[in-house]
């Protein structure tokens, strides 16, 4: 029975040697924003700002990326994003626009992305600021 254990471990651990050995660093489809959020600052209720944005995103990863979902919450609106696969090294950009009501209010909105990594498949953008009056 002893003679029969040994030699499974054996086994066992060589392939988890090779398993290890041709992990070559890849890292899979990565989602990278050119800027983590888009921030309005402060705005006046009297000077509202353009609310369509374009989120610009690369594929920071080995392999192709592929977005599987992409949502906004509070009223915004995903009006396009790539349905394509977008390769190793290449851009894409999400559109988005949403209303502001011209009274004081707190800008807090986010827009998700679903994608192809194996172990992280989301990422968030985040649309920040702070309507107010006029002094």
């Amino acid at each position: 029975m002893i003679q029969r254990v040994f030699p499974l471990a054996g086994l066992m651990i060589l392939i988890a040697f090779f398993a290890n050995a041709n992990d070559d660093g890849k890292k899979g489809p990565q989602l990278t924003f050119e800027n983590s959020r888009h921030d309005y600052g402060t705005v006046y209720v009297d000077e509202m700002p353009e609310t369509k944005l374009d989120i610009k995103f690369t594929n920071t990863g080995d392999e192709p990326l592929v977005l599987s979902n992409v949502r906004a919450c509070c009223g915004t609106r995903v009006t396009q994003w790539p349905r394509e696969p977008i390769s190793p090294g290449e851009e894409g950009i999400i559109k988005i626009e949403f209303r502001l009501a011209p009274r004081p209010q707190r800008i807090s909105r986010s827009v998700t992305v679903n994608y192809n990594h194996p172990e992280r498949p989301i990422e968030r953008y985040r649309i920040t600021g702070q309507v107010v009056e006029r002094e």
